[in-house]
């Protein structure tokens, strides 16, 4: 076992450890006694099932996790990379079509041991707890739809990374970085209109109160907005959400059919100026921004390490190739995308107190944020007090009660300072 590989299995299980030892943290944590911001919206038995649902979702997930690392380690250690690697190989296909072979069996036989485990987690843990809708067929369909969208856009992208890397020299990563980075913005127009419809309808909001609503906030915000959209989440699930996608005349605010049911007008339109300041501030910009610089770092030292024997030495591969150094060092980059997926956490929830504050100023209506966030986290059975360190590693979103922390109700006339609220 060479340097690099001892590395990457320091890697894996420290990555392990700490996941373990966050989750265990979490359930440390949970207390008995509801929240009093809470009280009212939970009721005693509502939020012991809450706290169930997390303590049956993390052990589940210790099973799922344990059982991704010892594959990784058996197929590792079983030298299954070199030996898939010469079975690919005996089939003489050009160059780019046995890139696809290698790195599209390995995905596909990840995805086959990985669907037990979806299974369970959607047929019986979420159908204990009263989430699940899905029908098989829609399971089914969901599986075979992911799998095409993947060859026909998955494949050419793999294709021109592997060609770049195999023929076009020392600035092969050059190439790859804007092909790539193009190809992420040709996906963040289409998804809304071509890609998405495919797993779900979206209809435009029936006119009423709620559409007058929104779009009137939407002018006094001067958010060019055609429409607002319905998608039907309670196909899958009974959980709801609200999100933003897409841009220009292709962005879409999109609000999940069971959130429209749960929420009042005003709750729902604080819900969605949270959405649009995530644009006004600029945040998916900042996020894409962001992102395209992460993978020209990422394709520039995968130009060095794409053809380093000691990578290739580290998986007990005795031929070299551009897919299978791709492969080699996504798990060698893991340390990194550790670090930055760490920093990419706290700008997110540092924006999501950003948006939570344009939503504030701009509708002048802390209460129906804060009733929002309470009924958003009560009908998804969320864990209202995690441990901070869970939340350090997993948290995209800052802990529903220090959000509310921010919104501070007592009546009268309302001025805002900061994140903070004050009565004048």
């Amino acid at each position: 076992m060479n340097f690099i590989a001892v590395i990457i299995l320091i890697t894996i299980i420290v990555d392990f450890v700490l996941s373990g030892l966050a989750d265990i943290l979490n359930l440390k944590g949970l207390k008995t006694e509801l929240p009093e911001s809470f009280k009212g919206y939970y009721d005693a038995d509502s939020y012991r099932k809450s706290q169930e649902y997390l303590r049956v979702n993390t052990k589940f997930g210790w099973i799922t996790s344990s059982f991704n690392m010892l594959l990784i380690l058996i197929f590792w250690f079983g030298k299954g990379f070199p030996v898939l690697d010469q079975w690919v190989r005996s089939w003489n296909f050009e160059y780019i079509m046995t890139g696809l072979l290698y790195i599209g069996l390995l995905l596909l036989f990840k995805a086959i041991l990985s669907l037990p485990f979806s299974i369970y987690s959607t047929f019986v843990i979420e159908e204990r707890f009263g989430f699940n809708k899905t029908k098989w067929s829609t399971f089914i369909m969901d599986i075979i739809k992911g799998f095409l969208l993947s060859v026909l856009l998955g494949a050419p992208l793999l294709s021109g990374i592997l060609a770049f890397f195999e023929y076009a020299g020392a600035n092969a990563w050059l190439y790859c970085w804007i092909a790539v980075a193009i190809f992420m913005l040709v996906i963040q127009f289409i998804a809304p209109t071509w890609i998405m419809p495919l797993f779900n309808k979206f209809n435009p909001i029936e006119d009423g109160d709620l559409k007058n609503a929104i779009m009137s906030y939407a002018r006094s915000i001067k958010f060019s907005l055609e429409n607002v959209f319905v998608m039907d989440g309670s196909k899958r699930s009974a959980k709801s959400n609200a999100f933003f996608t897409g841009f220009g005349k292709h962005k879409r605010i999109v609000l999940f059919d069971t959130l429209i049911k749960q929420h009042t007008v005003n709750e729902l339109v604080a819900v969605l100026a949270h959405e649009m300041g995530h644009f006004k501030k600029k945040h998916i910009l900042q996020r894409i921004l962001i992102g395209v610089i992460q993978m020209g770092i990422m394709f520039f030292l995968l130009s060095i390490f794409v053809s380093y024997q000691g990578l290739f030495d580290a998986f007990y591969m005795d031929q070299k190739s551009v897919y299978a150094g791709l492969i080699f060092f996504s798990m060698l980059y893991s340390p990194i995308e550790f670090f930055t997926g760490i920093l990419m956490q706290m700008l997110s929830r540092k924006n999501e107190y950003e948006a939570d504050r344009f939503a504030v100023e701009t509708t002048q209506d802390p209460k129906s944020m804060a009733d929002a966030l309470k009924k958003l986290s009560v009908n998804n059975l969320s864990n209202l007090i995690p441990h901070p360190f869970y939340v350090f590693l997993n948290y995209s979103h800052p802990p529903v009660l220090e959000r509310i922390k921010e919104i501070k109700v007592e009546g009268g006339r309302w001025k805002v300072e900061g994140l903070r609220l004050k009565v004048e």
